[in-house]
């Protein structure tokens, strides 16, 4: 079972025995996921089930068969099911992506707003755009913003941590 979370979602609870590639690593851990799918079963989890369904996909491209747990480890829980939360864990981030681009696109809507009555109405288009961009990523269920924010250094994991799930990916 793979994890496709940042680092602060995985250490915030993941289903037992989850190991975390993200998703912008998968391809790196290609060959090592390929020789886990020949001896078995790989689920694929995220917290909603939406980079999970986009590492499936990247996955069976390249021939490797996997399944994804719809609605993540948000219906995971919802269920009654029980996550594993490291009790040491550097998280080195406390929120998920999502709550990331909510506080952000909060922030920047806001920013806009208050430049646009206190300075110059110009300033009210960077509301209006990142508004665009929410019903962008609503309409296409991707977000540019998630991207962006998930290549900060505190939402990518450390080569260390990515080199230990490959090392039990290739233990199993």
């Amino acid at each position: 079972m793979t994890s496709q979370r940042t680092p602060g979602e995985y250490a915030s609870g993941h289903l037992p025995g989850a190991l975390n590639i993200p998703l912008d690593q998968v391809r790196r851990a290609l060959p090592d996921i390929g020789h886990v799918a020949e001896r078995g079963d790989v689920l694929v989890v995220c917290a909603s089930g939406a980079r999970s369904e986009n590492a499936c996909r990247l996955l069976a491209e390249q021939g490797i068969p996997t399944a994804t747990l719809a609605g993540g480890t948000g219906a995971w829980a919802a269920e009654g099911h029980e996550l594993h939360r490291p009790e040491a864990c550097d998280t080195r981030s406390g929120w998920s992506v999502e709550r990331q681009v909510r506080f952000t696109a909060g922030t920047l809507v806001l920013i806009g707003l208050l430049l646009g009555l206190l300075v110059h109405p110009a300033f009210q288009f960077v509301s209006t755009a990142i508004a665009g961009g929410l019903v962008f990523s609503a309409l296409t269920d991707s977000c540019g913003m998630a991207v962006l924010l998930g290549k900060l250094p505190h939402n990518r994991p450390r080569k260390a941590d990515l080199d230990a799930a490959l090392a039990a990916l290739r233990g199993r």
